[in-house]
């Protein structure tokens, strides 16, 4: 696939202004086309009742890579939305730091099919946590939404 330098700097800048990945302390990591990886460090305040990371934290992880995949396939002109996602929960969300990722399995000119994995990393070994099948939508030509 070939990169476009100004859909990555979309993805980069689009990433900076969301205050929820900012919330999680969370980095983007990896942008290639179709293509991105955020990590976010454990946290207390991340967390459910056992001290493993909140189910909700780690799928707004994994949906916003997931987003931001499709995102760098996208117009310049389109923003990103998703239109529904399933997760599964394979094992306790324990680590010291955690990557998802999000890849681009089809993508479309309005419709993208992408999953998301989300791996938590203890003592340099990553274990998979949580899996995501991710539905997008290109949005043009709406007010509030454009290509950021």
């Amino acid at each position: 696939m070939a990169i476009d330098n100004n859909a990555l700097q979309r993805v980069r800048d689009s990433f900076a202004q969301q205050g929820a990945m900012g919330t999680l302390g969370a980095q983007l990591t990896h942008v290639a086309p179709g293509e991105v990886d955020i990590c976010f460090d454990w946290a207390t305040g991340l967390t459910q009742q056992h001290g493993f990371i909140h189910a909700g934290m780690l799928s707004a992880a994994m949906d916003s890579a997931c987003g931001y995949a499709g995102f760098s396939l996208m117009p310049p002109e389109a923003g990103v939305l998703t239109i529904e996602f399933k997760i599964n929960l394979l094992a306790p969300a324990k680590g010291q730091r955690f990557r998802c990722e999000g890849r681009v399995l089809k993508p479309g000119r309005t419709i993208l099919v992408a999953e998301g994995r989300a791996y938590a990393i203890e003592d340099g070994k990553e274990k998979l946590c949580a899996t995501m099948q991710c539905t997008l939508m290109a949005v043009q030509g709406r007010e509030g939404i454009a290509g950021k």
